[in-house]
């Protein structure tokens, strides 16, 4: 009990100047900054580690800033830095951040994760995606660092930070490239502790669980979700998302709907559609087109369709003329979306090019026709006059003569 009180007051010291060597400076620069820089209207980005992390390590409860109102501590940027820390102990796994964007928009990017001696430390990882946008409001995340549980020994890990306006612009400091180093301890195998790690956690030399990757927790017990799951779904296993009676999707973002959507509507919820522009109801079976939508057209509004190629007007009943869709253009007509022609009144035909009247109607005398024939009259002379007459009245007396023969005899 003595050696384990004295090997954890030797971690508690270990931590302490750890704390001290970041807090004193970075705490100084931050007052002198907050009373020559800061306006105290400024919400800008922040990266921090809260009172109570800080606390579990040194038992001073205070903020240690990494970045404060959009600007990086100097001490982070120091090349030196990782020099004047100690290395972190094997009884810390884990530290938790904080951060919030405020009221600007900032993009982040974690481009490097990386343990020099992956043997003895595995890769870090983080509770969060390794890129995304910094969140608006405080929001906390952690950073994993498993040990391999093979070897004892110190391991040099490296991190790498890219914030970026949304513009595309990094923040002044950034990328933040951060070198420390890691202890881990290889007491041998420990049964009955493996036993409480779940999901292939490892039991490490303090009898801690060692997650692997997609897991997190005391026991290893929590899975991590990306994005989280909604509409109080559970997060069951790495990415996957085990949703309550009514929703669906991998995130549980969508709705299960006991009769379908209708009209290109979506279930968002249970029982619940999302309507596409023009219709509405349950299941979006109304339509807000009082006179329906012609030739397999989609109500889009108030009694206003869109319609399909080569058809127009508030309920898709006028046609254009598209020479594309027919091989010959329609004469008297409008080109149809099966490729034939519809014709105008008075015209038939392939391509509505022939007048009704030659089906077999007699084709009218025009006015100008007769006048013409009677203007031409007075320019023959009277012998042909006369000629003509005879040959008429002959034609006539034969015409009467036959039909005459023809009658049956009483």
């Amino acid at each position: 009990m003595i050696e384990t009180a004295t090997g954890q007051q030797q971690a508690l010291m270990l931590l302490f100047t750890l704390v001290c060597s970041l807090l004193l400076p970075v705490v100084q620069s931050r007052q002198e900054y907050y009373y020559t820089y800061q306006d105290p209207y400024d919400d800008d980005l922040s990266l921090w580690i809260n009172e109570q992390q800080v606390k579990i390590f040194s038992g001073v409860a205070m903020k240690i800033y990494a970045i404060d109102n959009g600007r990086v501590s100097p001490h982070i940027r120091d090349p030196n830095f990782s020099q004047y820390l100690p290395v972190i102990p094997s009884e810390v796994s884990s530290v938790n951040f904080t951060w919030k964007a405020g009221s600007k928009k900032y993009y982040y990017n974690f481009d490097r994760l990386m343990s020099v001696d992956e043997n003895i430390l595995k890769p870090p990882t983080i509770s969060i995606k390794t890129s995304g946008r910094v969140p608006k409001n405080a929001k906390e995340f952690s950073v994993i660092l498993p040990c391999s549980g093979n070897v004892s020994g110190i391991a040099m890990f490296s991190i790498g930070l890219l914030i970026q306006t949304r513009k595309g612009k990094p923040v002044p400091g950034t990328p933040l490239r951060i070198k420390l180093r890691k202890e881990c301890a290889h007491r041998g195998p420990d049964p009955e502790c493996d036993k409480k790690c779940a999901n292939k956690g490892v039991c490490n030399e303090d009898k801690i669980c060692q997650c692997p990757e997609g897991y997190m927790g005391q026991y290893c017990q929590t899975a991590l979700c990306y994005p989280q799951c909604m509409n109080g779904g559970n997060c069951t296993a790495p990415g996957t998302c085990s949703c309550p009676p009514g929703y669906q999707g991998r995130h549980c973002e969508g709705g299960i709907c006991a009769e379908k959507c209708l009209n290109g509507g979506k279930c968002i919820q249970k029982d619940k559609c999302e309507c596409t522009k023009g219709y509405y109801g349950l299941r979006c079976e109304y339509s807000k087109c009082v006179i329906p939508c012609l030739h397999d057209g989609k109500c889009r509004g108030v009694n206003k369709c869109r319609c399909k190629p080569g058809l127009s007007g508030d309920h898709c009943q006028i046609g254009r003329r598209q020479r594309s869709t027919c091989k010959r253009p329609c004469k008297h007509g409008v080109c149809q979306p099966n490729h034939t022609c519809a014709c105008d009144s008075g015209w038939y035909g392939r391509l509505c090019n022939q007048r009704e009247y030659q089906r077999g109607f007699p084709r009218p005398r025009s006015v100008s026709s007769v006048s013409s024939q009677s203007n031409a009259s007075r320019h023959f002379p009277s012998s042909r006059r006369e000629e003509a007459a005879q040959h008429q009245r002959r034609r006539s007396s034969k015409t009467s003569k036959e039909i005459n023969e023809s009658a049956p005899t009483q």
